[in-house]
C-alpha cells in the first residue's frame, strides 16, 4: 500500500510539472506580439496563436490518461512515456506528455498480449481534474491471452461508459480499444467503411480518424480541407464539440439536407415520389431539361443599335450556340462564352463596342440561353408536363411523371421545399455554376440510409476521393434501406481503394439491450452479423404493459423517475402517438426538448425513431413498438435502433406487443391484450368487463387526440353521431359487444 501511494506521489510530481508547463505556453500565446512584415502576415500569426491556444486543454484538465515503459534497450535505462491530447514539453525542449496521435502514442491503444510491440507495461490513470486518484496497470508478460483475445472493454472505457450523458458527444481520447485505433490510424488515401452495430464507436472512431489525420498528414490536410456530413440536425449539434475538444475547431460540420442551397423545407411528399427523386436517373433527367432551356436563332436575327439595324444570320448564330453547347463547362459558363460570340458578330458588323450598349445582345442571349436559378428552374420544371416530357428521355414511364409533376407556388419566394428536392436543387447548383467548395477528407455517418442522389451530392464535395463512410446496414430505413455497401460505393468516387471494416464488439449498450434487440435481426437484417456486446447493464430491460389510456402517462412518468437520477433520457416515439405524449409531458409540467429542432440540452428528450440514428442516453423510454414499426417498410429494423440508443437503462411502454417479431408461431403468446370488436348481428348479453374494455379504447382515442377542456365537447359530438347513426340504421338484428 504504501508501495503504491509513494508511486501515486511521483505520477502526481510529474502531472504537476506538466500543467505548469502547458500553463506556461497557454501565457505565452497570450503575450506574443502582433508586429509582422505585413498585414497579411499578422493576420496569419494571429490565426495560428488563436488555433493553438484553442487546441491547449482547459487548465483543470489532466495532463495524461495513460503513462507505456518500453522494454529498455539497455539494462537500467527507462523509456516512459505519459500519453495525453497534446504533445507538453518544459522548458528545455524535453518531452513531458507525448499526444496521442504521434505513433508512440498509437503503442498505447495497440499493443496486446500477443504483439506488446516493445512494452512492458501499460498504466491507465483514473483523475479528477488533474489529481491522480488512481491507477491500473497491464503487464503484458502477466496478460493472460484467453482475457485478450475476447477484446474486452478496459477499466478505463468502462468507468467512462458509467459516466452520465450530456446532450453533447464527449471524446474517447482515454478509452480507445484496439480495434478502434487500428481503424483511426488507417491511410487516408482511401474510401474507408467503417460497419458496426450500435454501440461499437463507429461514430467516435470516424471523428478521432478525422483528428489523427490532420495531425500525422498536416502537409496534405488543414481543418479547412475536411466534412463532416450527419443524418439530421440533431446529430449533427450532437457531435459538434468532439473534434474542438481535440483541437480541430475548424473542421465543417453539416448535416445531409445542408448541402444544398438555403431554402424553405417542409413540404410533405408520397414515399414513391421519395423513392424516385432519390435515383440516380434524376441527374440525366435535370441535365437534359437544362440543355432543352437552350433556344434555337430564327433564320435572320435583326439587333437595333442606336436606330441602325444590324443583321445576323441564322446560320452563323446557331453556330455560334452549337459551339458554346460543346465547350463542356457549366450552364453559366457557356452562357458567357455565347454571349462573348454574338458581341464578336456584333461589332464585327459596324455595332458599338461598349459592353453598356449591347443591350440587344443581351436580350437576344436571353431568349437563346435564359439565365437560370437552381430553385426557379427546378420550380419550373417540376410544374410543366411538357418539360418533364422533353425531358425523361426513355428513362421514365409516365406514371413516374406524374409522380414528379406539381403545382409551384405563385411565388418563387413562397416556394416550399421537400428534403428530396433538395439534392436537385444541389445537383442543378452545380449544372449551372460549377462545383460547390470541395474538401480533401469527408466523413459521411448513418451513410446506408443516403439516396444516390443524396450520395452525388457528399461525392462532388470530394477533391480527392479519400472519405470515411460509417454506418450500419442492420439499421438502414426508409426508402432507400440497403442490403449491401456496394450499393452505397457506387456512387461515390472510385479513383481510390475502397475497403470495408467492421467493427464487432460493442461496448456501449448493455448487453441485456442489444440481446432483447438481437431478436429482431433475423426478420430485420438476416444477412447481418450481429454485434457482440462485452459489457453488462444496471438492469434488465423494463416492460410496462398498460392500456391505451394509460401508455402517455406511464411513459412521462418513467421518463420522470430517471431524470430525478440525474440521467440524460430519450423518449423514441412514434408519429401515431406523438400527440399524446406531448400532452402527457406537459401535463405532468416536465420540460423536455424536440430533435426535430436540433433540441439535446434537455434532461428529456423527445425523438422519432428515425432521429434516434446515431444518438445515445442513459435511458430510452421506446413506446409503442407495434407503430413503429408500422411507420416504415423496414419498421423491425427502425424498432431496432430505437431499443439500441441506451447505454444504461432502457424501458418499453406499450399497449400491444413489445417486441413484434414477425413471422413466428409464439407471436400471438406474446400480445398482452386484444382490441374490442363489436358486431351487428351478435348475442345482446353483454360482459361489463369487456364492455369496460371498449370504453378504455374509445377513452384512450379521445386522450391522444383533444386536450383535457375538450373531453366533453368531443364526447356530446360522439353522441350525437351515434345517435345519427343509429336512426339510420335502426337494428333489424342484435349488437354483441365483446
Amino acid at each position: 500500500m504504501e508501495s503504491k501511494s509513494a508511486e501515486l506521489a511521483a505520477e502526481q510530481q510529474h502531472f504537476d510539472l506538466a500543467r505548469k508547463h502547458r500553463e506556461r505556453v497557454r501565457a505565452e500565446l497570450g503575450e506574443a506580439p502582433d508586429a509582422a512584415a505585413n498585414a497579411g502576415t499578422g493576420r496569419r500569426l494571429a490565426l495560428f496563436r488563436r488555433n493553438r491556444k484553442e487546441a491547449l486543454a482547459a487548465p483543470e484538465e489532466q495532463v495524461a490518461f495513460g503513462r507505456i515503459d518500453c522494454t529498455p534497450a539497455d539494462p537500467g535505462v527507462d523509456d516512459v512515456f505519459y500519453i495525453g491530447r497534446e504533445t507538453i514539453l518544459d522548458d528545455q525542449r524535453q518531452v513531458l506528455v507525448v499526444n496521442w496521435q504521434t505513433p508512440i502514442g498509437a503503442l498505447y491503444y495497440e499493443a496486446t498480449h500477443e504483439d506488446p510491440r516493445g512494452l512492458e507495461r501499460k498504466r491507465t490513470f483514473h483523475c479528477a481534474g488533474n489529481q491522480i486518484r488512481d491507477f491500473d496497470d497491464v503487464v503484458f508478460a502477466q496478460l493472460a491471452g484467453a482475457v485478450a483475445a475476447l477484446d474486452a472493454p478496459d477499466d478505463a472505457l468502462l468507468a467512462e461508459l458509467d459516466r452520465g450523458r450530456t446532450g453533447t458527444m464527449t471524446d474517447i481520447v482515454a478509452t480507445i480499444q484496439g480495434a478502434q485505433s487500428r481503424l483511426i490510424r488507417s491511410p487516408l488515401d482511401q474510401v474507408l467503411v467503417i460497419e458496426g452495430g450500435p454501440g461499437t464507436g463507429k461514430t467516435a472512431v470516424a471523428l478521432h480518424r478525422v483528428s489523427w489525420l490532420l495531425f500525422n498528414h498536416r502537409d496534405r490536410l488543414r481543418p479547412q480541407d475536411v466534412l463532416v456530413v450527419g443524418p439530421h440536425p440533431a446529430f449533427t449539434r450532437y457531435i459538434r464539440t468532439v473534434l474542438p475538444s481535440l483541437g480541430d475547431a475548424d473542421v465543417a460540420q453539416l448535416d445531409i439536407d445542408q448541402l444544398g442551397p438555403p431554402v424553405q423545407r417542409g413540404r410533405p411528399e408520397p414515399p414513391q415520389t421519395r423513392r424516385l427523386k432519390g435515383e440516380a436517373r434524376m441527374a440525366r433527367l435535370l441535365a437534359r431539361a437544362l440543355e432543352n432551356r437552350v433556344g434555337t436563332p430564327e433564320p435572320a436575327e435583326r439587333l437595333l443599335f442606336d436606330g441602325a439595324f444590324i443583321t445576323l444570320s441564322g446560320v452563323e448564330v446557331a453556330a455560334a450556340v452549337a459551339a458554346a453547347r460543346q465547350a463542356g463547362g457549366p450552364y453559366a459558363q457557356r452562357r458567357q462564352r455565347l454571349r462573348a460570340q454574338l458581341a464578336d458578330l456584333v461589332r464585327g458588323r459596324g455595332g458599338p463596342t461598349d459592353p453598356e450598349r449591347l443591350g440587344p445582345v443581351e436580350n437576344l442571349l436571353e431568349r437563346l440561353w435564359p439565365l437560370q436559378s437552381a430553385a426557379a428552374f427546378l420550380r419550373a420544371l417540376l410544374g410543366s408536363r411538357a418539360r418533364l416530357a422533353n425531358a425523361a428521355g426513355d428513362e421514365f414511364t409516365p406514371d413516374e411523371l406524374a409522380l414528379l409533376h406539381r403545382r409551384g407556388a405563385d411565388k418563387l419566394s413562397e416556394q416550399i421545399w421537400s428534403n428530396t428536392d433538395l439534392p436537385l436543387l444541389d445537383e442543378l447548383e452545380e449544372l449551372l455554376n460549377g462545383p460547390p467548395r470541395r474538401y480533401r477528407h469527408i466523413v459521411v455517418d448513418e451513410a446506408q440510409d443516403l439516396s444516390p442522389m443524396q450520395l452525388r451530392a457528399v461525392a462532388r464535395r470530394s477533391s480527392t476521393g479519400s472519405l470515411t463512410v460509417v454506418g450500419d446496414l442492420a439499421q438502414s430505413t426508409g426508402a432507400w434501406a440497403r442490403e449491401h455497401w456496394g450499393e452505397v460505393t457506387e456512387h461515390l468516387p472510385t479513383q481510390l481503394p475502397q475497403v470495408v471494416v467492421g467493427l464487432r464488439y460493442g461496448y456501449r449498450v448493455p448487453r441485456q439491450v442489444y440481446e432483447l434487440a438481437a431478436e429482431l435481426l433475423p426478420v430485420a437484417a438476416p444477412d447481418v452479423e450481429p454485434t457482440r456486446a462485452v459489457r453488462e447493464g444496471p438492469a434488465d430491460p423494463g416492460i410496462h404493459v398498460v392500456e391505451p389510456a394509460e401508455r402517455a402517462g406511464r411513459a412521462a412518468l418513467v421518463a420522470k423517475d430517471h431524470a430525478l437520477g440525474g440521467r440524460f433520457v430519450g423518449i423514441v416515439c412514434p408519429a401515431a402517438c406523438r400527440a399524446e405524449l406531448e400532452f402527457a409531458l406537459h401535463a405532468n409540467d416536465l420540460q423536455w426538448g424536440r430533435a426535430d429542432q436540433g433540441e439535446l440540452d434537455h434532461a428529456i428528450n423527445l425523438i422519432s425513431p428515425q432521429e434516434a440514428k446515431g444518438l445515445e442516453f442513459d435511458a430510452v423510454i421506446v413506446v409503442e413498438p407495434e407503430e413503429i414499426v408500422a411507420e416504415d417498410d423496414r419498421g423491425h429494423r427502425l424498432l431496432f435502433v430505437a431499443l439500441t440508443r441506451t447505454i444504461r437503462y432502457l424501458d418499453i411502454v406499450c399497449s400491444g406487443d413489445p417486441l413484434p417479431v414477425e413471422p413466428g408461431p409464439d407471436v400471438t403468446a406474446r400480445i398482452p391484450r386484444q382490441r374490442v370488436v363489436i358486431e351487428p348481428d351478435a348475442d345482446p348479453t353483454v360482459d361489463m368487463a369487456q364492455l369496460d374494455r371498449l370504453a378504455e379504447d374509445l377513452a384512450a382515442l379521445v386522450v391522444a387526440g383533444a386536450p383535457v377542456p375538450m373531453w366533453d365537447e368531443v364526447l356530446q359530438r360522439t353522441a350525437t353521431l351515434l345517435d345519427e347513426r343509429a336512426d339510420r340504421s335502426r337494428p333489424s338484428g342484435r349488437h354483441r359487444r365483446a
